[in-house]
């Protein structure tokens, strides 16, 4: 019997929608079907044996294979969280060169490989057929919950990338993130022109979150300005890869950012973009092996994330050409009682923050949390605060681990219900200071977000949200209540107080630009396969000018200004950028809806309702969250609302 005669016979036995479901998933077996797999009566025979006959039998196969899938991709993880441990972790043993090597080791390279031979892979299409993004959207809006996962479980297998190839992407990201965890910048090394040290011995920053947050923390400070400018010019240093090649991760080296040694040899030679073309030259082998999303833009943009990137570009550059950007920043201005520079766009005064003593914040959580343990034995106490009941605070916490990381932090999450979410933040010896706590308070949002859509969902293959920037989400809705959450804070529900709207703008604004800089990088990257480090660093640099000239020119001056690429996912996360102003725009209209809710359990409730509802599309996820899909338009009539009142 041939396929099509195979199509027939089901046409005439089933009902429609089992026909399309069977028609379809024959279809992309054939597609993937190798000679390796078997003549092509035996692709028959298997079709003919393995289609499920009744609806019945259909949800048995589909409790089965989420049941193998769980354990699977559990059991890699856990083995991953361990063989890490010493690369990642400060509690571990030092690292030594079994750890390194073993820290690029995936234990899911293999898999694909082993779930196609075994035909597992193939049993899985066969039933449960893939949909495309749009399918999603609009046939999703009539689905049940149950038939949202079976088309999640239809996703488990598009594409067959060998092992090999798998493994050297991990071996390259694996040697990005190391690249980064290390790149700390000893603070009491650097000299003024004059010789002057502005920053005591023990201040040591990794690039770029901690030199970001420490800019930020000098507004209004004595030498605040100075100092500002000095972390300005490493930044541009690190991008233009100017630094010298002794300045990073060395206690003994002492230089001058603005007139340090030029030679060439004293340079780091490219690292940075060395690193982000060993990650390309891993995507371009994978390329080969997906013919329907043939490079790794569109398997993130249009596979992961289920938002094209033209689709972003469009979202970003329309609010950064708004009009609200210069009436924001004409408040900055006047609040500052100068003009602007290029590193306001980290200006953090909007927060509550922004008027406290950062000294007096970083003596209560050094107090609070000495050690990751403290903060571990805290995280019910936070959940109470947030308007969890006592039990659901236990139970969600005790699904949640705190360790300390070498590198600036990270949420870990768990990918089955024998698992903890892992809440990764570096704590030094004298306690955790207050921008660590903030920086812990997002992570645990992450944290919750994942054990809420893992532990408390309906169906194993509907867990974790649409995208990544919907954690980012529920991570900036815990970061933005930090003070709150501290013991002598006030919980406060409502509509966002007007400098809390001006505050999420501006941080739109910012992570945008670097944003289009991140994708016009892969863009680039892809149109010019060849490339050499150096001709990347100048493409990227060319590339931030770019964005800047056209956006932040004419609102923070300095023509030609590299500072958008100083983020340091772009080397070890590659694609993630977008992710955060897309979760700014996703907060923001979380908020607006959460604010009707008036009580803290009413709103943990609803909070938790939203991140129950576990991984659909994010246009979908939206319409069911609030009732609209993801949008700048009410974030912009917000900042016009707030200006118009100033």
């Amino acid at each position: 019997m041939t396929l099509g005669a195979f199509c027939a016979l089901v046409s005439c036995t089933s009902n429609n929608q089992r026909t399309m479901t069977m028609t379809r998933g024959a279809e992309q077996v054939r597609a993937l079907w190798t000679p390796q797999d078997g003549s092509d009566q035996d692709f028959l025979t298997f079709v003919q044996e393995n289609t499920c006959a009744t609806d019945s039998e259909r949800v048995a196969l589909f409790e089965s294979l989420s049941r193998v899938l769980e354990n699977c991709y559990q059991s890699a993880d856990m083995l991953t969280v361990e063989l890490l441990r010493p690369t990642q972790l400060t509690d571990a043993t030092e690292p030594l060169t079994p750890d390194w090597i073993m820290s690029g080791y995936s234990p899911m390279a293999h898999f694909s490989d082993d779930m196609f031979a075994n035909k597992l892979a193939f049993l899985t299409i066969l039933n449960f057929p893939h949909y495309t993004l749009e399918e999603k959207n609009t046939l999703g809006r009539h689905w049940t919950r149950q038939e949202w996962a079976m088309a999640r479980l239809g996703d488990a297998f598009t594409a067959r990338v060998p092992a090999s190839v798998k493994a050297q992407l991990a071996q390259a990201l694996a040697d990005a993130e190391n690249y980064i965890a290390d790149y700390n910048i000893y603070m009491g090394n650097i000299r003024t022109e004059d010789g002057r040290q502005l920053w005591p011995d023990d201040k040591i920053l990794l690039s770029h979150w901690n030199l970001r947050d420490e800019l930020k923390a000098l507004y209004g400070a004595q030498n605040g300005i100075e100092k500002q400018e000095m972390i300005y010019q490493v930044m541009q240093r690190i991008v233009s890869q100017t630094i010298p090649q002794a300045a990073v991760n060395n206690p003994d080296y002492l230089w001058k950012p603005y007139s340090c040694d030029r030679s060439a040899d004293a340079h780091e030679p490219y690292t940075r973009y060395e690193r982000i073309l060993a990650s390309a030259h891993a995507f371009f082998e994978e390329d080969k092996y997906c013919p329907e999303a043939p490079t790794a833009v569109i398997r993130n943009f249009e596979g992961d994330v289920e938002m094209p990137a033209s689709e972003l570009d469009s979202l970003f550059r329309a609010l950064l050409a708004s009009p609200q950007v210069q009436q924001v920043a004409s408040v900055i201005r006047q609040r500052l009682g100068r003009d602007l520079r290029p590193y306001d766009i980290w200006y953090d005064g909007f927060k509550a923050r922004a008027s406290l003593d950062e000294d007096g914040l970083t003596a209560q959580t050094r107090k609070l949390y000495p050690e990751a343990k403290a903060f571990a034995a805290d995280m019910p106490r936070l959940l109470t605060r947030m308007g969890f009941d006592a039990g659901e605070a236990q139970e969600i916490a005790s699904h949640i681990a705190v360790e300390p990381a070498r590198g600036s932090g990270h949420a870990w999450p768990c990918l089955g219900r024998k698992e903890e979410a892992r809440l990764r933040t570096r704590i030094p010896a004298s306690g955790m200071d207050y921008k660590g706590y903030n920086i812990a308070v997002h992570e645990f949002g992450h944290c919750v977000e994942q054990i809420l859509d893992m532990y408390f969902i309906d169906h194993y293959m509907l867990s974790g949200v649409p995208n990544t920037a919907y954690t980012e989400a529920s991570a900036f809705i815990w970061q933005h209540r930090d003070l709150q959450l501290l013991p002598q804070g006030r919980m406060a529900n409502g509509q966002m107080a007007q400098d809390e709207v001006l505050d999420q703008f501006w941080s739109m604004y910012e992570i945008m630009g670097v944003s289009l800089v991140d994708m016009a990088m892969w863009q680039w990257i892809y149109a010019h396969q060849e490339a050499t480090p150096r001709q990347l660093c100048e493409a990227v640099m060319q590339i931030a000018r770019d964005v800047w000239n056209t956006y932040y020119e004419p609102v923070l001056g300095e023509h030609d200004c590299i500072l958008l690429a100083i983020y340091s996912h772009m080397v070890n996360s590659p694609m993630y950028l977008p992710n955060y102003p897309l979760g700014h725009i996703v907060q923001y209209q979380l908020e607006e809806h959460l604010a009707q809710y008036k009580t803290q359990k009413e709103f943990a409730q609803e909070y938790a309702r939203i991140y129950r509802l576990g991984r659909l599309t994010p246009k979908e996820w939206m319409i069911q969250a609030v009732g609209t899909p993801p949008s700048i338009e009410p974030v912009l009539r917000a900042v016009e609302r707030t200006v118009a009142a100033q």
